[in-house]
């Protein structure tokens, strides 16, 4: 299942990425005892990122209501799921953990290897066995699609590395785990923030049933399923 993201914003190591880097080095996205915590203010952004706008800044879609219509807004509720099949695991690294080599399917769309990824790294349960990796003082995140062990390192789909630091968008037309050109990491709920503290001060990121076959900033990909007027676009902001 492919994202759509919710006002996503790539966080700096000096706003909510600061926290969780003083966290449980590992963890699951809502998962109990994860030991992460986020309290800082989750409104440090990466400086100069073009795709991150306030919601109460952003204009309004002309055709916002249609977008909503689409995806069942008036009758469906935002459905979380944590641990099991479809949460996500992410483990956080030293900067001197090992690299290893990695090869992939896309990799035209790839930042190539070594990746610092341990070798029990967690996957995703799911189909689409996604694998996040943090690296401590790095500032940096490396994230696969499709993660498969493979003689001394792994093979997976694509693979991606966000700079957290920089904020630089992936080049246009460049996918990554999320089929979005966007990371999975800063979009999600942790159980600290959902369960301990009874808020969640970043945007989150979301699944649609069907996507259109085009993408908006912050996005720089589209693996879109329908052609129906006013699917939601990867990127779009809710």
């Amino acid at each position: 299942m492919r994202i759509v993201w919710v006002l996503l914003a790539l966080f700096a190591c000096g706003g909510p990425m600061a926290r969780l880097l003083s966290g449980n080095p590992t963890a699951d996205a809502g998962a109990a005892g994860a030991g992460v915590d986020s309290s800082v203010d989750a409104g440090v952004i990466a400086a100069g990122d073009a795709g991150v706008i306030a919601a109460g800044d952003a204009g309004v879609d002309p055709h916002s209501a249609d977008y909503l219509a689409f995806m069942g807004a008036g009758s469906l509720h935002l459905h979380p799921d944590f641990g099991g099949q479809y949460g996500q695991p992410f483990v956080i690294v030293p900067a001197d953990q090992p690299r290893v080599p990695m090869s992939f399917l896309y990799a035209s769309q790839s930042e190539p290897g070594p990746y610092p990824f341990p070798q029990d790294v967690p996957i995703q349960a799911n189909e689409d066995r996604h694998a996040t990796v943090l690296v401590r003082d790095e500032c940096r995140i490396y994230e696969t699609y499709n993660t498969y062990a493979s003689g001394s390192g792994f093979r997976a789909d694509s693979g991606a590395i966000f700079d957290l630091v920089s904020g630089a968008p992936r080049p246009d037309g460049w996918t990554s785990a999320t089929a979005a050109g966007l990371p999975i990491l800063p979009g999600l709920a942790r159980y600290d923030e959902a369960v301990e503290q009874g808020e969640i001060r970043h945007a989150l990121a979301f699944t649609a049933g069907g996507t259109a076959h085009a993408y908006v900033a912050p996005a720089t990909h589209s693996s879109g399923s329908t052609n129906a007027a006013y699917a939601p676009p990867m990127g779009l902001r809710v």
